[in-house]
Formats: C-alpha cells, sequence, structure tokens
C-alpha cells in the first residue's frame, strides 16, 4: 500500500504538464574524512541532474570546504549553481541525530521540491527520519527517473519494477548508486556558502568508535570488477585459497552471498544482495553461487557474469553470460594461473 501523495502504475504513464513553480534540487553528498566524495553520491548527484532543476550540494562534517573544492575542481555538472556546507565535527560521523536536523532546516525553503540522497547506509539511516518528521513519504532506492515527479524502483527483491508519481510538494528521493553513472570528470564554478547552525537533537546519541578494515583492494561498491564467493566453496580455508588469489589475478573487489558471510568464510561488508550491497561491475564471477533471489537482486544488473558450480542446475546459470560446471578446486586455480599470465 502506498501512502496518501504516491501513486502506483502497472499501465502506461501519462505526463502531466509540468509546474511552472520554481523549484530546486537539494543533494547530499557524502565524503570520507580526507575529503574525498563518495562514490554513490557522485551517482545520486548524477540523477539528481535528471530532474532538471538547479542544484545546491550539501556537505556536512569538518571536511566539508575540501570535498567542496574537490566537487567544483574535479567532476563537471551544469545545474550545481551553489555548494552548502556545514563545517562542525559533530556531522564527521553522519549520526542522524546530528545530520536530520540540518536537513530539516535547509527544507524549510519553500524553494525546495525535490531532496536526494543516495541509498547508502548514511541515506537509509537519516532519510526516513527527515520524512517522518516533514510528513513525507520518501521514494527509496530508485533505479530510473522518469520525469520530476515519476519514478520506478525494484519491488520483490527486485523481481518486479513499480513505478511511482509522487505527487507531494517535497519529493524525497533515495537512488540506487549502481543504476545512475557517477558524474564525468570536468569542473565547474558555483559559490560555496555555509549552512545555517542549527541545534543537535539531544536524544544522547554519540559516536564511541570505529574499527575501520583496510584493504588495497577496490571498493566493492564501486568496482568494475567483482569475485564472489557462496556456500559452494565449503569453508572458511577454500573460499580464502580460491577467491583471493583470483581476485587479485584481476585487481577484482571481492564479495559473497549471505550463506557464506553467515557461515564466517568472510565479513559482513562484502555481502552482496537484497540485505547487502547492490552492485553493477564490468564483470562479476561468482564462484560457489547458487543463484538465490535475494543475492540475484544485488548483482543481476552487472554487465558480464561468469558462474562457475558443480550443480549444473544452480539459478545462477540462468542470469549467468558464461557457465563452467565442474570442481571449484580444480577450475577457479586453473583460471586464476591462465589469467595472471
Amino acid at each position: 500500500m502506498f501512502s496518501v501523495g504516491v501513486r502506483s502504475f502497472v499501465g502506461p504513464i501519462v505526463k502531466r504538464p509540468v509546474s511552472l513553480r520554481l523549484a530546486s534540487t537539494l543533494v547530499f553528498l557524502e565524503s570520507s574524512k580526507d575529503g574525498k566524495i563518495v562514490q554513490s553520491s557522485l551517482s545520486a548527484l548524477s540523477a539528481a541532474e535528471q530532474l532538471g532543476n538547479p542544484i545546491k550540494a550539501l556537505f556536512a562534517g569538518s571536511h566539508s570546504t575540501k570535498a567542496a573544492e574537490q566537487l567544483k575542481l574535479g567532476f563537471s555538472t551544469s545545474l550545481v549553481d551553489q555548494i552548502i556546507v556545514a563545517n562542525n565535527e559533530v556531522y564527521d560521523n553522519y549520526l542522524p541525530e546530528a545530520v536530520t536536523p540540518l536537513c530539516l532546516e535547509l527544507l524549510k525553503d519553500n524553494e525546495f521540491s525535490h531532496f536526494v540522497v543516495a541509498s547508502s547506509a548514511v541515506g537509509k539511516n537519516f532519510l526516513p527520519r527527515v520524512g517522518a518528521l516533514l510528513d513525507y513519504q520518501p521514494v527509496c532506492d530508485i533505479t530510473k527517473i522518469v520525469d520530476s515527479t515519476t519514478f520506478v524502483r525494484p519491488i520483490y527483491a527486485g523481481n518486479a519494477l513499480a513505478t511511482v508519481q509522487c505527487t507531494q510538494e517535497k519529493k524525497l528521493i533515495s537512488v540506487r548508486a549502481s543504476s545512475f553513472p557517477a558524474c564525468g570528470a570536468g569542473s565547474f564554478e558555483a559559490p560555496i556558502i555555509e549552512a545555517p547552525q542549527v541545534p543537535i537533537s539531544e536524544l544522547g546519541a554519540k559516536w564511541e568508535s570505529e574499527n575501520l578494515v583496510k584493504s588495497a583492494r577496490p571498493d566493492l561498491g564501486s568496482a568494475d570488477k567483482v569475485v564472489s564467493g557462496g556456500r559452494g566453496l565449503k569453508n572458511k580455508e577454500t573460499f580464502d585459497k580460491l577467491i583471493t588469489p583470483l581476485a587479485d589475478s584481476i585487481s577484482a573487489a571481492i564479495g559473497a552471498t549471505r550463506a557464506a558471510v553467515d557461515s564466517g568464510f568472510c565479513e559482513n561488508s562484502l555481502q552482496i544482495g537484497q540485505t547487502g550491497k547492490v552492485i553493477a561491475p564490468d564483470l562479476y564471477i561468482g564462484v560457489g553461487v547458487s543463484g538465490a533471489i535475494q543475492h540475484l537482486a544485488g548483482m543481476k544488473d552487472s554487465k558480464v557474469i561468469v558462474a562457475i558450480n558443480s550443480d549444473q542446475e544452480a539459478p545462477i546459470f540462468q542470469v549467468a553470460d558464461f557457465g563452467l560446471v565442474g570442481d571449484l578446486n580444480e577450475i577457479v586455480p586453473e583460471l586464476t594461473k591462465k589469467l595472471s599470465k
């Protein structure tokens, strides 16, 4: 069921005349602590450009100004006319109790008709809070923009696509990064202004610490090549023995199915699927991956899918471009050896 102001269509869409009211889009962009813009946010910005409105980009955290300069000097966009920076360390870890009041303060401006975020852990954390406090229904995880009020999003674990028309005054949108290209290289001119000062929530939430796993591998969410392991690898030792060398041979990121993660083969940050990361690399190689519907929802948009499995009836072969049936312990080392050459 959709809330008031949001409609679902199964037939053809009849486009309505575009309102003449002046409108702008506010885009929340994430950046790392060294000021580098997160790849998923660049895809969200690219998606926002399809709305056709002037864009105001928002950075939050003590690294905001550095990220704003990187955006201006490193990427091309024709619609960003202002960059808003909230230079305050209270936003550094993107706690929703801190970020939500900032976004609410900016969205009070009637100028904004759209608010766009990446469908990342950060976006998923605070967008529902913004929607609840503004009393608007967010349209989440969109994969296509039909027009400024009509969006396509996956449902039923990606097995169906819903076309949704949002008639609310403000459209709150989260974007599936793998469905939109990132902004291209280039540069543009736009003023950088300070965000308004807002009181932080008194809920008592605070950031304690973090324990990050550092790796020289490409980030799973934005890698153009991914090697993924499934339950067919049997144990962690086999996972490490087969997946790691294969990924190294083609400079690929490593992923896994939920079954592999739950079995302790690798950490949960590598999980691909409906409850993990959604990816769309140029090349996906699934080793011992059966192809459960929840996993397919996270990788079926890959450009080329290669499946290696001993079970020729595995569902993964129904979506694979290339398939190898046989003993993983023989096929994968041989493939790794040849790719390494």
